[in-house]
């Protein structure tokens, strides 16, 4: 029997198109072996094949070490998925020891300025962005939220902070452009401030600041007073 393709899968059972719609963390290690294999052997599809990997040898670390000649009992385990195997064991590998580009410190809205200014300055739609941050207010990440004319149903909490949880950030300082070029806060720049706010407050991940990009000028939520 030829083998069977993970393409030939109905749609919602198929591990590429689960990871691509909930995540790779949603996924069960026979699910991401199954991705790298793409194919069974024999009768066994490829999550057939890597729960059979799985079960054998143990755990991913006994896989990761075990050479060729321990692979070729398994009917579909040729070289071109040994190779497949070792070449992601080998990029997970190299990720963990790649040391994490340490960003700028934000002290200022000024700081938040220098840094967003640029990116910022010339978009002809307003831009909603999280910079989230270490315990020492370096930043760790950067995400757009949104595009569009701020709205509270544009930005909504969940999504706000969404990748902040996921970073383990320790507080988050929100920014956003105004194309026309004046920085000063709307009465709907206020209301979200607040929102998001009280939101940090109940997730344990505080808003330092929320900074409105302007033409060669900016306004800080926080220096304002509307962030205590």
């Amino acid at each position: 029997m030829s083998y069977q393709s993970i393409k030939k899968w109905p749609e919602g059972e198929r591990p590429r198109e689960r990871l691509l719609k909930y995540g790779a963390h949603n996924l069960s290690e026979a699910q991401l072996l199954a991705i790298i294999l793409r194919t069974g052997g024999g009768s066994k599809s490829a999550i057939d094949l890597a729960i059979e990997l799985l079960n054998s040898f143990g755990d991913l670390k006994s896989i990761e070490d075990a050479s060729a000649g321990e692979f070729s009992s398994f009917k579909g385990m040729g070289s071109a998925k040994i190779a497949q195997l070792k070449a992601a064991f080998e990029l997970g590998r190299r990720l963990l020891e790649t040391p994490r580009k340490r960003g700028p410190v934000f002290s200022s809205g000024h700081d938040v300025y220098s840094y967003y200014h640029q990116r910022l300055k010339d978009l002809k739609k307003e831009e909603f962005r999280c910079a989230m941050l270490d315990a020492k207010n370096r930043i760790l990440r950067d995400c757009r939220i949104s595009e569009g004319t701020l709205t509270n149903s544009l930005i909504h909490p969940r999504e706000a902070f969404r990748y902040a949880i996921k970073e383990s950030a320790a507080s988050v300082i929100f920014v956003h452009n105004h194309p026309s070029g004046d920085p000063g806060p709307s009465r709907e720049d206020i209301v979200i401030t607040e929102r998001l706010v009280n939101a940090g407050d109940l997730i344990g991940i505080k808003v330092l600041d929320h900074v409105i990009i302007g033409d060669n000028k900016y306004t800080s939520m926080m220096e304002k007073g509307y962030i205590k």
